[in-house]
């Protein structure tokens, strides 16, 4: 049997109506367009409506992956929504996608590596893949930051946005699909970027609340140094691990945290910036969601094809950091052959639903 390899079919993201842009944010906290801008390169970003949350804008992100993939939600064997910014404690968000979707077949559960956690789930979906557990994966990020940051807080709320992006993970015999992923994690500095309350260490209560201990905090300058080096170190193992040089690269995706890092990790990287996919100016830093926003939107520009070789990398909280080169498959071209064994749960299946009883 030939070896599969894990390619992406299909792709989509959601961004919420609403735009806050950095003049909006003059009316709220001592900030200006010209101090953001400087700083951050971002312009706007997309706030979720009231009735928006993680798992709504997820599955109209995952509903787009799958008509691209023409799947539909009962093909799905497996769903891994990566977030920061969960509906709830639990169930996982992955959960309330799937029941959403409707993919009563797929396995589902989140990864939590905060900005990072894309890039993770795709990393476990394709050595799930890889390893024949399942033959496709929904991969998505997703997160509503502006429920979770401190709009007092001029250094972060300038920063976040919200969001959603997926891919469909398939199985496949081309010579393409993921060609390598690197992650890593450095805990002793978890402290320089997190949410210290709402979890069972510092559990929710009118002094946490007083406090403000359930925003997100920062410490800018050192989130600064840490993120341009750690993704640019993944990143060069990745091409390495890929047996690849960084001219080989068509097109890197990176983490949309923050342009003076995007611009820092590709020239610690000796990689020109026209090279480089940038939409932070739009969205600001949409955490777990930002790689697969920056993916969709590169592929809508026409900037990947079938062949390319393209890399993605990412730095969060944790600290997390990782990257993965792909070469990037496309749309399936013609049907999809079912095995035997799929042919023949599916009869069993049709047949245990006409003899049980109504």
């Amino acid at each position: 049997m030939a070896r599969a390899n894990a390619v992406i079919t299909g792709w989509g993201f959601y961004a919420p109506s609403r735009v806050m842009t950095n003049a909006d944010l003059e009316k709220i906290v001592e900030t200006s367009d010209q101090w953001i801008t400087e700083r951050t390169g971002i312009k706007e970003r997309r706030i979720a409506a009231p009735d928006e949350s993680t798992s709504t804008m997820a599955t109209k992100a995952a509903e787009r992956a799958l008509a691209k993939a023409k799947l539909k939600p009962s093909d799905v064997e497996l769903v891994i929504v990566g977030t920061a910014s969960p509906d709830f404690v639990f169930p996982p968000v992955a959960s309330l996608v799937q029941a959403a979707l409707g993919a009563t077949r797929a396995g589902a559960f989140d990864v939590g590596a905060a900005c990072t956690s894309f890039v993770s789930s795709l990393a476990v979906a394709s050595g799930m893949i890889l390893g024949g557990a399942v033959r496709n994966a929904l991969v998505i990020g997703a997160e509503t930051l502006s429920r979770i940051v401190d709009w007092k807080d001029r250094g972060t709320c300038v920063l976040f946005g919200d969001g959603a992006g997926a891919v469909v993970l398939e199985a496949s015999s081309a010579s393409v699909g993921v060609q390598s992923t690197v992650l890593h994690g450095d805990g002793t500095k978890c402290d320089l970027l997190w949410v210290p309350g709402g979890g069972t260490k510092n559990p929710t209560g009118a002094e946490k609340l007083e406090a403000r201990m359930h925003y997100i905090r920062m410490n800018g300058n050192e989130v600064y140094r840490s993120a341009v080096k750690a993704m640019a170190e993944a990143a060069e193992e990745a091409i390495a691990k890929a047996n690849l040089t960084a001219d080989d690269i068509t097109l890197f995706v990176p983490h949309q945290a923050n342009l003076r890092i995007i611009e820092g990790v590709a020239k610690r990287m000796r990689f020109p910036m026209e090279r480089v996919f940038v939409n932070v100016q739009r969205y600001g830093n949409t955490s777990a969601a930002s790689v697969p926003i920056a993916l969709c939107e590169a592929v809508e520009a026409g900037r990947l094809k079938r062949g390319d070789k393209v890399l993605v990398a990412a730095f969060g909280a944790g600290f997390t950091w990782g990257a993965s080169v792909l070469e990037w498959f496309g749309e399936h071209e013609g049907p999809r052959q079912k095995s035997p064994l799929d042919i023949a749960s599916r009869a069993i299946e049709d047949l245990v639903d006409r003899v049980r009883p109504a």
